[in-house]
C-alpha cells in the first residue's frame, strides 16, 4: 500500500505517484530487518540490502558500492556516486523503481529528466525488457539524449523549462500512455536512493559522518539518505543522524532562499537541479529541520571554481556535483560545520 502524509489517504500499489490532494504518496511500512548488522555481498549491489527494500525482485546493472575516498584538500570524504553503469546516482532508485514496474505489471514506464535520471531509467528498462518513453528539455544535453536513446527507448523532447517538460509526461500519463517511474514522485525511486545511506554505514563500520552533503533539486539523494539513515536507526544499527546538508543553484534555491533569503541571480551551470518547485519541498524541509541540517545556494563563479578545483584533482564530474564542493566553504564559514567535524560529500554525477 502507498500512503498520503499529508491527508492519511491509502492507495493500492499500482498507484505510482500523486495522491488527489496533490501530495506525493510513500510506503506505507519501512522494511526493518532484525537483528544487528551483518556482512553484505557487494556482488549483489544494492540488492544486498533487500531486506530494507519494498519491492519483491531486482532488477541490476551492478550498482551501487560506489567507493569512499579521502579528500584532504576538502577536509573530507567523497563518495563517488557517478562511478555507477549509467553515470550517477540516479542508478540507485531507477533499479528499484524498474523493478517496482514490473512487480506491478507496468509494460510502459514514463519519466521526464533534464539527463541523468531519463538516461537511468531508459538503461535499467531495456535490463527489464520494459519500453520506455523519456520526456526531456528540448535544449538538453546532445550526448545525453544520444544516450537515452541508443537504450531504445522514446525520447520526447519537450520546448519551455523543466517544469514544462514535467507536465508534458503528466499529460501522456494522465492519458494512460504508461506508468510513471518518476524520480521525484515514485517512492520505490526513493527506495533505491536510500541505499546510498545502508551503504555508507557499512562502508564505515557501522558510524556514521557528523554531515552529510549533496547537491539539492528535488531531493532524490538528499531524502533517499534520510529516509536510509532513519531506517538503520529503527534497526539500532545507528545511534545518530547525520546533518543533512544541501546545496542550490542561485535563481533556483527555494528550500536555501526559504531560510536564507533570496540571492539575485542564477546559476544556470549546475543544470542538473534547476528546480523551482520540488515535488517534496515539505519533506526536504522536514528533513534538514530532523537532522539539523541546512541548505544554501551556489553562485555560478563558485560553481565554475569548484568544478575545476575537482577536475585538478582528478575528478570529472559535471558541474552540478561541484555545488556541493563549493558549499563546504559557506557551511564553514556559517559555523554549521566544525573545522575538525567528519563530512562526507557525494559526487553525483559523471561528466558527459
Amino acid at each position: 500500500m502507498r500512503t498520503c502524509e499529508s491527508c492519511g489517504r491509502e492507495y493500492p500499489r499500482d498507484r505510482p505517484w500523486r495522491c488527489d490532494c496533490g501530495h506525493a504518496l510513500d510506503y506505507v511500512d519501512q522494511p526493518v530487518p532484525d537483528g544487528g548488522p551483518r556482512e553484505f555481498d557487494r556482488d549483489a549491489g544494492i540488492w544486498a540490502f533487500e531486506e530494507f527494500l519494498p519491492m519483491d525482485e531486482a532488477v541490476t546493472l551492478g550498482e551501487g558500492w560506489t567507493p569512499l575516498v579521502d579528500a584532504p584538500a576538502w577536509d573530507a570524504t567523497f563518495k563517488l556516486e557517478f562511478l555507477h553503469p549509467t553515470g550517477s546516482f540516479k542508478d540507485r532508485g531507477a533499479a528499484a523503481v524498474v523493478a517496482e514496474a514490473r512487480a506491478v505489471g507496468a509494460d510502459r514506464i514514463l519519466e521526464d529528466s533534464s539527463g541523468n535520471a531519463g538516461l537511468a531509467v531508459a538503461s535499467y528498462a531495456a535490463r527489464a525488457g520494459i519500453d520506455a518513453e523519456i520526456y526531456v528539455p528540448a535544449d538538453a544535453k546532445a550526448e545525453k539524449r544520444r544516450r537515452i536513446e541508443r537504450t531504445g527507448a522514446d525520447v520526447v523532447a519537450v520546448e519551455g523549462d523543466r517544469q514544462a517538460v514535467t507536465d508534458a509526461c503528466l499529460d501522456a500519463v494522465e492519458a494512460g500512455e504508461g506508468w510513471y517511474a518518476s524520480h521525484a514522485w515514485n517512492p520505490a525511486f526513493f527506495a533505491g536512493t536510500a541505499t546510498v545511506a545502508y551503504e555508507l554505514a557499512a562502508q564505515r563500520d557501522w558510524s556514521v559522518p557528523d554531515a552529510f552533503v549533496t547537491p539539492l533539486g528535488h531531493g532524490t539523494l538528499f531524502l533517499g539518505a534520510y529516509r536510509g539513515f532513519r531506517a538503520l536507526k529503527a534497526a539500532g544499527w545507528i545511534a545518530e543522524l547525520p546533518r543533512l546538508l544541501g546545496a542550490q543553484a542561485v535563481g533556483a534555491s527555494p528550500i536555501a532562499d526559504g531560510r536564507h533569503g533570496q540571492r539575485a541571480g542564477e546559476n544556470a551551470l549546475a543544470d542538473g537541479i534547476q528546480i523551482h518547485d520540488p515535488a517534496r519541498a515539505d519533506q526536504i524541509r522536514a528533513a534538514i529541520d530532523d537532522t539539523g541540517g541546512d541548505a544554501v545556494a551556489v553562485d555560478e563563479a563558485a560553481t565554475h571554481q569548484a568544478h575545476r578545483r575537482l577536475s585538478a584533482s582528478g575528478f570529472h564530474v559535471e558541474p552540478t556535483c561541484a555545488t556541493a564542493v563549493a558549499a563546504l566553504e559557506t557551511f564553514r564559514e556559517r559555523g554549521v560545520l566544525g573545522p575538525d567535524e567528519d563530512v562526507v560529500l557525494a559526487l553525483t554525477g559523471r561528466n558527459a
